[in-house]
């Protein structure tokens, strides 16, 4: 089969197109032919570097699949040849999904929503599951309460707001103003131009100086810092992003708030929740852009370059057929 391995931690180069053996199933196991995957900042962390202790080279990366069962190994009841299936391979633990195969342990993987492509599937397999965790099982979004998402027409974030909407919530997020309509469009009932206003001021101007209940942060760094200046009295702040900076905890301190580290974990559960969700027509990944395996080291430079333009995300598509590749959407 065909594979991007990475043979060296570093920039988009140091992936090159192999042939390796296809994989086969074992015990509780699925091979899955891949039809689309899609790049993640996971996904461009692992390949500089910033997890080398994890990922032992030559290895393939990569952390979506949508595809169809090829075979199953002994003992697999939930899946038989010709499903249609989605996922996030086990992260660190194995090879990952910039291939046109992937075997996987029968008990991460979901029925892939029948209302989405697999494009679409694989844009969310990964960036779902990270915003179930994050708004549902560690913060506890209530109908009816708040929530600040930073970096609303994001991978994640995008996602996020129609999960928050889903549930019942008041969506505030930050966006550049040529992404004020992307994000509207999601479900975002008020929007924050970060470049030109100061997020702070306008959450205590919009809630009466009480603040939100939920900030979402996927930005990090200075985000991440002041979030708890946004936050009401036991409020929780929820990041996805590495704590790279010591962060003052004194505001959340005084506002008994709580503060939650998401690293998503693989589970059917949260895949089909997920399912219900897109099949009510209440979620949707927005794919922003599509790039052919072969290309995966474009897709990276791309998600990576400052003002890159993306909404959404980019997907990959494994399969030729999948999508007229290296197009924007």
């Amino acid at each position: 089969m065909k594979a991007m391995m990475l043979h060296s931690f570093g920039g988009p180069e140091a992936f090159k197109l192999r042939d390796v053996p296809t994989p086969v199933p074992h015990a509780g196991q699925v091979l899955v032919r891949v039809h689309a995957t899609s790049i993640n900042p996971l996904d461009y962390q692992v390949r500089r570097g910033d997890y080398r202790d994890l990922v032992p080279l030559p290895a393939i990366t990569g952390h979506d699949v949508s595809g169809v069962v090829e075979a199953v190994g002994p003992g697999v009841t939930m899946f038989s040849p010709g499903d249609e299936v989605w996922y996030t391979p086990q992260i660190f633990d194995g090879p990952g999904s910039y291939a046109e195969y992937h075997v996987a342990n029968e008990n991460i993987i979901g029925t892939k929503p029948s209302s989405l492509s697999h494009l679409e599937a694989a844009s969310l397999s990964l960036v779902g599951g990270t915003a179930w965790e994050a708004l549902v099982v560690r913060a506890a979004l209530r109908v009816g309460e708040s929530i600040l998402i930073h970096g609303g027409a994001g991978g994640v974030g995008h996602v996020a707001i129609q999960l928050a909407k889903a549930i019942g919530a008041n969506v505030f997020t930050t966006a550049r103003e040529d992404n004020f309509a992307f994000v509207r469009s999601m479900g975002a009932d008020v929007v924050i131009d970060y470049r030109n206003e100061d997020y702070v001021d306008v959450i205590m101007r919009e809630t009466g100086g009480r603040g939100v209940d939920v900030v979402f942060d996927t930005i990090g760094g200075n985000t991440l810092a002041r979030s708890p200046d946004a936050l009401a009295q036991l409020g929780r702040v929820v990041t996805i992003v590495d704590i790279t900076e010591p962060q003052n905890v004194v505001q959340a301190w005084g506002k008994n708030a709580s503060y939650h580290f998401v690293f998503t974990r693989q589970n059917r559960g949260k895949l089909d929740e997920l399912s219900a969700l897109v099949e009510r027509g209440q979620l949707r990944p927005h794919v922003g852009a599509v790039y052919p395996l072969a290309d995966i080291p474009l897709a990276h430079a791309r998600l990576e370059a400052p003002n890159n333009g993306l909404r959404g995300k980019i997907a990959i598509a494994v399969e030729p057929s999948a999508h007229p590749a290296n197009a924007d959407i």
